[in-house]
């Protein structure tokens, strides 16, 4: 078990907390795994009714580390981010999430999978796959276009555009915007016991009801992403995007 990653059973809710303040939160293998066991562990727990996934006060997370990115493979079906991805995408309990701050690649993506998302005015939201050589994650390609319209998506994914959590609202991809620091966790847990005190089968249904084909869908583009994911990975514009990250300077791409 990661201690990059706080877990809390209490009151009918389970509670990941990432806690790498001195990294901004970035995720590593070992952190997408403790994420996807605990919320699969979550399904077979009666005493859990709602899930929060969340940052500090002031740091949602700044997406994946990109040193362990480069040094181990991500793709594959049992790797660590694939379970995480799967059990986000396919957890019948609500999903709620508390943003502060940066919310960078899979820190956006993975909202797309909650139920209630509440944001910090001030937080930053950004989808750069693109400008990283990449493609876009997390059955991302299929759940934007269908949230917010193929405009504002290709915006946010072809042109890797940040958006605050004010614009985040306005535009659909989040419930509440609110001031930053402990409010934003507040908001979550609040609506997270109010959860837990509703009957779970008719929670769990009205859930299953909203989402229905949806997860399943995405479920599929998420393994088609994940292919194109790795080919592009592994190429020459990839790789120079994630040096030039690494060492701060701009990319050329011949």
């Amino acid at each position: 078990m990661s201690d990059h990653l706080l877990i809390d059973r209490s009151q009918g809710v389970l509670t990941l907390t990432l806690n790498r303040a001195d990294k901004k939160n970035a995720l590593t293998r070992e952190m997408y795994g403790d994420m996807g066991d605990a919320i699969a562990a979550a399904e077979n727990d009666g005493s859990i009714r709602a899930i929060i996934i969340q940052g500090s006060a002031d740091c949602f997370t700044s997406g994946n580390d990109v040193s362990d990115f480069i040094k181990n493979e991500r793709t594959g079906t049992d790797s660590p981010v694939y379970r995480f991805l799967k059990a986000v995408c396919h957890a019948s309990k609500p999903l709620i999430a508390a943003v502060n701050g940066p919310a960078v690649g899979i820190g956006t993506t993975m909202l797309l999978h909650c139920d209630l998302i509440y944001v910090a005015q001030n937080a930053r939201l950004k989808m750069p796959f693109v400008n990283l050589g990449l493609c876009p994650e997390a059955g991302s390609s299929f759940l934007l276009p269908r949230l917010l319209g193929h405009p504002r998506a290709a915006e946010l994914l072809l042109l890797g555009e940040e958006i605050s959590g004010t614009r985040a609202c306005d535009i659909g991809l989040a419930n509440q915007a609110l001031p930053a620091g402990q409010a934003v966790l507040d908001a979550a847990r609040a609506a997270a016991l109010r959860i837990a005190e509703l009957p779970p089968s008719s929670v769990q249904l009205t859930k299953r009801l909203i989402r229905n084909g949806v997860s399943r869908t995405a479920d599929e583009v998420m393994e088609t992403e994940g292919e194109h994911f790795a080919q592009l990975l592994s190429g020459a514009e990839a790789k120079e995007a994630l040096t030039a990250f690494m060492e701060k300077r701009k990319p050329v791409f011949n």
